[in-house]
């Protein structure tokens, strides 16, 4: 079972949620960047404990305070518990996700691993062993100083043969192992392990030296004894991970989001504030929708303004303000609500069209309304908790197959309303009125298409694709894309008297005489010309 300073929803009356939900937010954002993590009764060989992209003098502080194995085979000399530390070249993609499920990667010496720490329970040791050309990347043990070195002084690494004696006297747990010169084995470092009734503790961090060693960097935990399926032994463990770069908490790829949220929060409300203006010119055809269209926008807006600001405090204190973060998490949950309601509302025509759903249309909403809230609260969830739990992934997979579930949901009002259109052009009479219906319905069709494939889709494969620095693109394609759908939106669905989708409701009037007074001569003062109406009836 895996227990987490962050905790989950649980089980209760509906009722209870969002009082559940309130408490979790208001401890699971406290941590920021600095990771707790606790598990009890862990059973899995390999956990992925985070992953952060570092940049010149970065820092990677563990302190592994509670080590817990079950019982193990005396036997065995070669250690097979430790971390692992590997740098990914693009994306987030785990460097050991397609190796066997048998194989230990502590045994053997994998070009996929920078750094392993082979955590030796019998001699309370731990071994350091260092892989590849990396030659600034300089490890210690213990963690920094509280207390932020000076901006005119760089962070002095403790390991290696520049260490001055002060460093070394502040660290006396060092014990080094071999030397090899100048050769191009990197010397192994030996730790000192802690013992403490059952358990065992020990701390380092890791200085980035050069640009040589920037990178997205992954921290994995081993525990070789439950490679083997059907001989898992539970063991506990409780550690604390603290990541920094020079300009903060943030990671490399994080940086520019404070700044990227701002504009994008700012554009919103412009897009917001325009669309009322067009709302107060045309008041004769706005309809309940196009305020729903302005509420989305201004939400949309001052999500996006709470969710820089937490960025904000994250990067300079490592957690961001309680608060802020709640109100970040509850206009997220209203803008998701709104944008699916929104999007369906216009695709069935309501309010346009009609005020009343079908039952097709209502069992869509009443399927994917609830999915899409219930899709944003766990998504929630799930970012308030720690990477290494237990059940990170697999719900985030499912909760990511929800969302696009659902987002495939919403396009059939649009495909129902087209497939209506197209049998009306041919039994009303009025093909070149409804063509024009059908076109607009048409382009609204591929918009959402394009939408949905941007912020799901190609946005996560570029975020894959581009190196670890640039990886905010994916936040920016997302954004844009969005702010791209919601002027299109608007464009096409504007309360305008010659708009095609606003004439929709007129047809099903009476039919109105058109006169016109004839005053030419005097023989036809007092007549006038009558027109006959589309049913073919004279009114007089």
């Amino acid at each position: 079972m895996a227990v987490s300073d962050r905790r989950g929803l649980g089980c209760g009356r509906p009722a209870e949620w969002g009082q559940r939900l309130l408490l979790l937010l208001l401890l699971g954002g406290c941590s920021g960047r600095i990771h707790r993590l606790a598990l009890t009764g862990e059973k899995r060989a390999d956990i992925q404990l985070n992953s952060f992209g570092f940049y010149t003098n970065g820092s990677l502080e563990v302190d592994l305070s509670l080590l817990r194995l079950g019982l193990q085979e005396k036997e065995e000399k070669p250690p097979l518990v430790g971390f692992s530390l590997s740098r990914v070249r693009s994306g987030s993609v785990r460097s050991y996700s397609n190796r066997d499920s048998q194989d230990c990667p502590l045994l053997k010496n994998s070009s996929n691993f920078l750094v392993l720490f082979l955590i030796n329970t019998k001699d309370l040791q731990v071994q350091v062993r260092k892989y590849g050309e990396q030659k600034k990347l300089y490890i210690s043990p213990g963690l920094l100083p509280e207390v932020p070195p000076k901006p005119e002084h760089k962070v002095t690494p403790v390991v290696g043969p520049g260490a001055t004696a002060e460093n070394k006297d502040k660290q006396p747990m060092v014990s080094q192992g071999r030397q090899q010169g100048t050769s191009e084995k990197d010397k192994e470092l030996v730790l000192d392990l802690g013992h403490l009734n059952d358990s065992y503790n020990f701390s380092f961090h890791v200085v980035i030296g050069s640009r040589a060693e920037e990178g997205q960097y992954n921290l994995n935990f081993h525990n070789c004894y439950n490679s083997v399926p059907g001989k898992e032994q539970p063991f506990d463990i409780t550690v604390m991970i603290r990541e920094k770069n020079p300009e903060g908490f943030l990671s490399a790829a994080e940086i520019p989001l404070f700044k990227l949220y701002m504009v994008m929060s700012a554009c919103f409300l412009a897009a917001g504030i325009f669309w009322v203006s067009v709302l107060c010119r045309n008041t004769y055809n706005v309809f309940k929708i196009h305020w729903l269209m302005a509420a989305l926008a201004f939400t949309k807006s001052i999500s996006l303004l709470f969710h820089s600001i937490n960025y904000y405090f994250i990067n300079s204190q490592g957690h961001p303000i309680e608060g802020l973060a709640v109100m970040h998490y509850i206009t997220h949950l209203l803008k998701g609500a709104l944008l699916f309601i929104t999007i369906a509302l216009i695709g069935s025509g309501w309010a346009f069209v009609k005020y009343v759903l079908s039952d097709k249309e209502k069992k869509i909403f009443g399927i994917v309304i609830p999915l899409q809230v219930l899709a944003n609260v766990a998504y929630i969830v799930i970012e308030s908790r720690e990477e290494g739990a237990s059940d990170y992934g697999l719900w985030k997979e499912i909760l990511f197959l929800v969302d696009l579930i659902c987002c495939g949901a919403i396009l059939f009002p649009v495909v129902w309303s087209i497939r209506h259109l197209q049998d009306a052009s041919g039994t009303d009479g009025k093909v070149a009125v409804n063509l024009v219906k059908l076109k607009l319905f048409r382009h609204y069709y591929i918009m959402v298409i394009c939408y949905v494939y941007f912020t799901r889709i190609i946005a996560i494969l570029l975020r894959v694709a581009v190196p670890f620095q640039w990886q905010w693109l994916y936040q920016l394609l997302v954004e844009g894309s969005t702010l791209a759908f919601f002027v299109l939106t608007g464009y096409k669905f504007q309360p305008a008297g010659d708009n095609p989708y606003l004439q929709l409701p007129q047809e099903d009037k009476e039919d109105v005489q058109m006169e016109e007074v004839m005053t030419d001569t005097g023989l036809r003062e007092g007549l006038s010309k009558v027109n006959k109406t589309a049913s073919g009836r004279e009114l007089l």
